[in-house]
């Protein structure tokens, strides 16, 4: 048959039909394959031993071969693909999601009435698995280059550490140890950048920028009543002044230095809503040019409480952590958390009391004598704080504490970059280990003790991720009428306004400004009664999980309760109205308050309503950004210990062969460890 023979038409019709063909033919493969796959969901019975396997993919394989042949006797190509599988395999998981979603109890109702005892449940498992599905996707969005192995091999690096280092990531891929690759992820980001990050934590106004500033300076990092920075802010050595901005979607752009502020302060970049990644600042600074990079992280216990997110997530990053401790604001939960989260991670810390120019010579000595004694007492430390300051002939307290705990740090940074690193891998090696030896009990056919104790925890760490659910959705549902409260409140003015009446005082505008603030408030303490109570039901349930699968580290109980810091109150100052005596207030007194309601709306109930408008607008953000952290504190640990419980009460058995790596792969991890012990 010649080309010419078949027209166009005819021609799309042989291509489609034998690549509709090949689907097929993947559909056979697909059911071949499916004795490997661990779905719990299998479709086919494998009555196919491997010899037919083989014979059955041999003529495959020979029917393929054929269709290609007959296409090419009419000058037909198969086309390129088109499709990329990292974007179509993105796509699927947004299927996934929705897919997910369909088990929230509210859709659901049109199978039946769901049980409210069975909401917080389905909720859990909605969003147990999406936290999983939107780690996937985090993980396929890294794009080529960037997975763990390959970066490994791009490292110039070489000697014990890096031995060992590899054996971790061969053994968190092939045993499938997803929940530690974070955490090899932070160690080969210090291998990569080869610099001694310095990073310096706080909370808000506590003065870490101008005390930045101040050390390095420089004066580029912004400051002033509410400079909240979005993302961690690098400060690195340049010949230039530059600053690179990396963004959520992969974009990297360069800016002038003065640009910085429109990115790094909650006024211009609120909630970091122009969805950052990365931020880095290059400066010809000397104190840069060493081999140290300093970080201004944003401020914990904020109304941005998405940067303080961000905070959290980047403190195992660094070699070093100076805390800062505002001198009008003594140490507190968050301070004490931050520094156990650096020293659990590995890395040291120096704690200096700011502003230390605003204390007399003895109450700053007795605030350097109680923060650290609670230090020790919280947290079992032994750490020397030192007071500092950017005012005056105070400054000079800067620049020694520099000289004397900095500035050896030039010398000496590579040494202790390696340091930091060894730690780091260590802890992470302490990990595998434990992951390990419970897959080997498991394999080997021991089944843990306490099994339905260990089935309750992981009921109540779902329930508890479906309460965050549960209470978002009341929340807001609790924002939405806020408007509507300006009725109440001019009620509550107008009774007000008639008692006075009635005790033969005057009524002023403060009145109305007091009965405003105050409806606001109550409304306000509500909400924040709510997520008070959610999280001190996501804390039990992580204590209680960390006591029963024998974890060192239990969270502390205040630990999730400093997400809902610093809720904002309604700023409204009403206009000062007066208002002449009712000679009826003492027989018709509910008349009269009637009709004083109806004139406090006519003058001022618009505005009210408008104030009240705005101020839900705040508040739904702020509980969206006090959620959001909420889960985050919740996640860290709960993600760990369902890793654990998976491990410990899979169902599936392993193959002989299969316990034998592990018993490998765990002689592994103990010989290196023995042999630093020799």
């Amino acid at each position: 048959m010649s080309v010419e023979s078949l027209n166009e038409s005819q021609r799309r019709h042989l291509l489609t039909s034998v690549e509709y063909a090949d689907k097929l033919l993947c559909e056979i493969e697909e059911i071949l394959t499916a004795a490997s796959s661990k779905s719990p969901f299998p479709k086919y019975t494998i009555d196919v031993t491997p010899a037919q396997s083989k014979v059955i993919h041999d003529y495959i394989a020979r029917i393929r071969a054929q269709m290609l042949r007959a296409l090419d006797s009419q000058g037909i190509r198969p086309p390129a693909p088109h499709l990329g599988a990292i974007h179509s395999i993105s796509a699927q998981l947004e299927f996934v999601q929705i897919a997910l979603t369909e088990i929230r109890p509210k859709y659901m109702r049109g199978y039946g009435e769901v049980p409210e005892s069975a909401f917080a449940d389905l909720n859990g498992v909605v969003t147990e698995l999406n936290t999983l599905v939107d780690k996937l996707d985090a993980y396929l969005a890294q794009g080529l280059g960037q997975d763990l192995g390959a970066r490994l091999q791009r490292l110039q690096w070489s000697g014990d550490e890096a031995d060992l280092l590899h054996r971790i990531e061969r053994v968190i891929s092939e045993q499938g140890l997803v929940e530690l690759r974070s955490r090899l992820a932070i160690i080969l980001d210090r291998l990569e950048t080869q610099r001694f990050e310095i990073a310096v934590f706080g909370r808000v106004n506590s003065g870490k920028s101008s005390f930045l500033n101040h050390i390095l300076r420089v004066n580029v990092l912004p400051v002033g009543v509410n400079p909240i920075t979005a993302v961690p802010t690098r400060l690195v050595y340049g010949l230039e002044p530059r600053l690179t901005v990396a963004f959520a979607d992969r974009r990297v752009e360069h800016f002038e230095v003065a640009k910085l502020p429109d990115f790094v302060t909650e006024q211009r970049n609120p909630g970091n809503s122009k969805g950052l990644t990365r931020v880095a600042v290059e400066l010809p600074a000397p104190l840069l040019g060493e081999g140290i990079m300093f970080v201004d992280t944003p401020g914990l216990g904020s109304l941005a409480t998405s940067g303080a997110a961000e905070t959290r997530a980047y403190l195992p990053r660094c070699d070093l952590g100076i805390v800062l401790i505002d001198a009008g604001a003594t140490l507190d939960e968050e301070d004490l958390t931050t520094i156990q989260a650096l020293y659990a991670a590995g890395v040291p810390a120096f704690v200096l009391i700011s502003k230390a120019d605003l204390l007399t010579q003895e109450d700053l000595e007795s605030t350097l004598a109680y923060t650290a004694e609670r230090i020790r007492g919280y947290l079992g430390l032994a750490l020397k704080v030192r007071p500092v300051s950017i005012v005056g002939d105070s400054a000079a307290l800067s620049e020694a504490w520099f000289e004397e705990q900095i500035k050896p740090l030039y010398e000496r940074h590579q040494q202790l970059a390696r340091e930091s690193v060894r730690r780091k891998i260590a802890a992470l090696r302490d990990s595998v280990e434990a992951a390990l030896r419970v897959k080997l009990h498991h394999a080997e056919g021991v089944r843990p003790s306490g099994v339905k104790s260990l089935r309750q925890v992981e009921k109540e760490l779902r329930r508890a991720a479906g309460r965050i659910l549960e209470e978002t959705s009341a929340c807001m549902e609790a924002t939405e009428g806020m408007e509507k409260l300006a009725a109440v409140a001019l009620g509550a003015a107008a009774s007000r306004i008639v008692e006075r009446w009635r005790q033969g005082g005057n009524a002023e505008g403060g009145i109305v400004t007091a009965s405003v603030l105050e409806t606001a408030a109550g409304a306000a303490r509500q909400l924040y009664v709510r997520l008070d109570r959610l999280a001190k039901e996501l804390n039990g349930a992580l204590q209680q999980a960390a006591r029963q699968l024998k974890v060192s580290e239990i969270p502390r109980e205040e630990e999730l309760v400093l997400a809902l810091r610093e809720m904002p109150q309604l700023d409204f100052r009403g206009e000062r109205l007066s208002f002449k005596r009712s000679p009826f207030v003492s027989v018709a007194a509910p008349l009269v308050q009637a009709r004083v309601q109806r004139r406090l709306k006519h003058l001022i109930g618009q505005g009210i309503e408008e104030a009240l408008r705005s101020y839900r607008r705040i508040l739904e953000a702020w509980v969206r950004r006090a959620i959001a952290d909420l889960q985050g504190r919740f996640d860290l640990h709960a993600d760990v210990y369902r890793a654990q419980l998976a491990r410990l009460l899979g169902a599936s058995e392993a193959s002989p062969d299969e316990a034998e790596r592990i018993r490998r792969d765990l002689a592994d991890i103990l010989g290196e460890r023995r042999a630093e012990e020799e």
